[in-house]
């Protein structure tokens, strides 16, 4: 067992909620109420029906024990199915959280994953819960940005944060340490190490594979308990990971998650940012823009570049969200699915966008998401926006007000506003001592209406 693995676990498995920092568990709660809010605006989506769909067919139990309900469903399954199911839904919505050093999201996991643990802590009080969310954010956060710097291909969200499930499974099923090492090993064995840049390339609901973290994460941890070997996991305990995990327990990562402002991959984001900045800043409206160019790095330029047919490719793609934007002042869940998707003033706004690389924003990727934009106006004028960084994480960070107005903009229309306003007070009155997470279970398992 290597000192890598020791302070793993001992932060896992020890570390008691009233040691970690108060900024924190109100940071954990905050991104808990966003990712709730993009979970249940996903709930209507294609890709979530089939998830708990075949979730209640092939990821049953036969022991109550080990059994969780399909949130907002109801339906009964395994803990496992109910997180796959869960995640997987959330990750077809692409508005959840997000952290840029793993260039990928933790909270699209951890949120379906407590609930579905915490099916089986009757007594969890809400500062518990938070200690469970924090455990996943930092284990993942540090298993993913080890993951990319042992590996040559860019891998989904899903082959390291299932390792963030293991963390809270251990903490809040009480596992030994020995199990806890078990479980990551097997965690991150079986995790899917789907390739990134080929969803890009062809977006579908395969998305970030987050669904398949879920499942492997709780699936591990269970194995562990009940006696499976599979020690070590190497993103931990490899003589070249340790520096990664020498500030666990003293750099909070949970507080530096980044909020996305739009349900579009974040690659995407400082090109609506900027055209958005430009259109507010000169009274501009849509009928008087004639073109726009995007500069940006790499990665957001191979982003799906046409008029797309499905919800998937709308979230994958650059200029569709900017005319979108345009159009609209805002992006919404019904403008990447359904009529939106053949809106013909998006298809003719969008033969008039122009995305091409330029290299000093490829070299701030991953550490940022950069762009720059030019509009020529139809009365000949070109204004430049100058370089823009993704607004949402902690370089211009979204006001808590903001993220909660976001929540309820998403989860509202499914839910309706009594209960949407029940489920956020639940989930931020964590913070104080006497909570329980109780009060959340029964807004989460029934039906939405």
């Amino acid at each position: 067992m290597t000192d890598t693995f020791a302070r793993v676990a001992n932060f896992v498995l020890n570390r008691p909620p009233e040691e970690m920092p108060d900024s924190a568990k109100e940071a954990a709660a905050l991104m808990m109420v966003d990712t709730m809010g993009i979970l249940i605006a996903s709930g209507p989506m294609e890709a979530g029906v089939i998830a708990r769909d075949t979730a209640a067919l092939l990821y049953a139990s036969t022991d109550s024990s080990f059994s969780a309900r399909l949130m907002f469903d109801g339906r009964p399954v395994s803990m496992a199915g109910a997180a796959y199911a869960a995640a997987t839904q959330t990750d077809n919505l692409d508005g959840h959280d997000g952290y840029n050093p793993t260039k990928g999201h933790i909270g699209v996991v951890v949120l379906p994953a407590l609930v579905a643990l915490a099916t089986h802590c009757p007594n969890l009080t809400g500062p518990q819960a938070l200690a469970a969310v924090i455990s996943g954010y930092e284990i993942a956060g540090r298993a993913g940005i080890s993951l990319h710097a042992s590996v040559s291909d860019y891998h989904t969200s899903g082959a390291w944060n299932a390792l963030g499930v293991v963390a809270m499974a251990a903490r809040l099923r009480g596992l030994t340490p020995d199990q806890l090492r078990q479980a990551l090993g097997i965690a991150e064995y079986h995790g899917p190490r789907s390739q990134m840049m080929r969803e890009i390339a062809n977006p579908t609901m395969l998305h970030d594979g987050s669904g398949w973290g879920a499942m492997v994460g709780l699936s591990a941890a269970i194995l562990a308990e009940r006696g499976f070997a599979g020690a070590p996991a190497i993103t931990i305990e490899a003589e070249a990971a340790a520096p990664h995990w020498a500030d666990l327990g003293r750099f909070w990562q949970v507080e530096y998650q980044y909020v996305k402002p739009y349900p579009i991959c974040r690659w995407a984001h400082a090109a609506i940012d900027g055209v958005r900045a430009l259109m507010s800043n000169h009274s501009l409206v849509g009928d008087q823009i004639h073109s726009i160019q995007i500069n940006t790095f790499f990665e957001a330029v191979r982003l799906f570049s046409g008029m797309p047919a499905t919800t998937s490719q709308a979230q994958y793609s650059l200029p569709f969200a900017v005319a979108v934007q345009v159009l609209y002042g805002r992006i919404g869940a019904e403008h990447i699915s359904g009529p939106g998707l053949s809106d013909p003033r998006i298809a003719g706004l969008i033969s008039r966008i122009h995305v091409s690389e330029e290299e000093r924003h490829s070299q701030r990727f991953p550490g940022g998401r950069w762009a720059d934009v030019s509009i020529e106006t139809t009365d000949g004028r070109i204004l430049h926006s100058g370089d823009i960084h993704a607004r949402g994480g902690p370089e211009a960070p979204m006001s808590r007000d903001e993220v909660l107005a976001k929540y309820s903009e998403f989860a509202e229309p499914v839910v309706g506003a009594h209960r949407a306003n029940a489920i956020r007070d639940a989930i931020l009155s964590w913070i104080e001592p006497h909570s329980r997470y109780a009060d959340l279970a029964s807004l989460v398992s029934s039906p939405p209406r």
